[in-house]
């Protein structure tokens, strides 16, 4: 089967004009960048990463920007944005295998996967950004997690200048982290030591197989209950596709320009994981997910408990504060910056820890 071009929906910017990453990011905001290339082939990108890193400015890699919370000066930067987004089909041994481009709409690929009716990325489905995001984080949603179906990566090593490939193992997936998550610190604090260039993912069974998993299982109460299913049903990736964008959209996680509550990085905070001995100590309602031997508690219920709800902020007239719809997305109401989301989590962080001893984590990588 051909592929298909599955490009962000960004902006094209002027070359040799001043670019500033409030243009490139969902939370619109952010300064003017020092430096910015756009890549549109692979040696492009691999070319643009080695120049920043022998030049000793830090790297940002941009794709859709919706992980970004951006100061507004920014010095010593390289900001490197992957045009490419292409997508390749093979198959083997009656598996489905899609290949698709770091710079490609993660949404635009799980749309024309579902279109040909290959169902295991349909609960990812409406989650921003590019597809070269999947590893880094883990991505995950209503029941679905990238681990699920990434079966390699092809990236860039940057400390050996080297194109590697990685498979399952080498990413270490866990909940919402990674091998290449946890190499970003030693690398300036913004970029994984391995670059990613492409992502092969296993999207169903070949046309024609006999096996019978054409179809995803339900596995999230909320969805199966938007779907009117048991759980555990299987359903072909067109309805399940329809009820996550329903689901996202009446939380305000759909981009949406005249939305603001969509002037966001989405969920801000990670929920927490910890001992079954600090689980025990919080009130008995409190929602648990067993996670490899921990268990991860929910950052929401949280910050209702202390008094947070949505549409929170700091003041009478805050510019930057909860979702009206969804209370883990710090949102940019107009004219907010970086400062006004971190002093919001600092003060949201400050009363969870107090009330309960548990630290919530921001999300977002912090530019500037």
């Amino acid at each position: 089967m051909p592929g298909a071009e599955l490009r962000l929906a960004s902006p094209d910017l002027p070359p040799n004009t001043a670019v500033r990453l409030a243009e490139l990011t969902t939370m619109r905001m952010g300064g003017v960048l020092p430096q910015f290339v756009d890549c549109t082939t692979e040696d492009q990108l691999i070319a643009a990463v080695a120049v920043a890193d022998q030049s000793g400015d830090r790297l940002l890699m941009l794709g859709g920007g919706s992980n970004i919370v951006a100061l507004s000066r920014i010095k010593n930067l390289l900001a490197v944005r992957d045009r490419r987004g292409w997508a390749e089909v093979r198959y083997s041994g009656g598996r489905a295998l899609l290949t698709v481009a770091a710079g490609a709409s993660w949404d635009a690929v799980v749309a024309w996967s579902v279109e040909q009716n290959w169902s295991a990325l349909a609960p990812l489905s409406g989650i921003p950004g590019s597809a070269g995001a999947l590893p880094v984080q883990n991505a995950g949603a209503y029941g679905a997690a990238a681990q699920d179906v990434i079966r390699r990566v092809k990236a860039f090593d940057r400390l050996t200048g080297e194109v590697v490939m990685l498979d399952l193992a080498d990413l270490a997936l866990g909940y919402r982290d990674s091998a290449l998550k946890r190499s970003i610190a030693r690398f300036g604090g913004l970029t994984p030591r391995w670059v990613v260039l492409d992502v092969t993912l296993d999207v169903g069974p070949e046309p024609g197989s006999s096996k019978d998993d054409a179809a995803v299982p339900v596995t999230y109460s909320q969805l199966a209950d938007v779907l009117g299913v048991p759980l555990g049903t299987r359903l072909p990736g067109s309805p399940v596709r329809q009820a996550v964008l329903r689901i996202r959209r009446s939380k305000g996680m759909l981009l949406d320009p005249s939305d603001r509550d969509t002037w966001s990085v989405g969920s801000y905070f990670t929920n927490p994981v910890v001992s079954p001995e600090q689980a025990a100590s919080l009130p008995p309602e409190a929602p648990r997910f067993e996670e490899a031997g921990q268990v991860k508690l929910s950052a929401a219920w949280l910050m209702t408990q202390v008094g947070i709800g949505c549409g929170w902020g700091i003041g009478a007239n805050p510019v930057v504060t909860t979702s009206t719809k969804h209370v883990l997305a710090l949102t940019n109401r107009g004219g907010g910056s970086a400062a006004d989301v971190l002093l919001l989590e600092q003060v949201i962080v400050g009363m969870v820890h107090d009330r309960f001893g548990i630290q919530l984590t921001r999300e977002p990588v912090l530019v500037g």
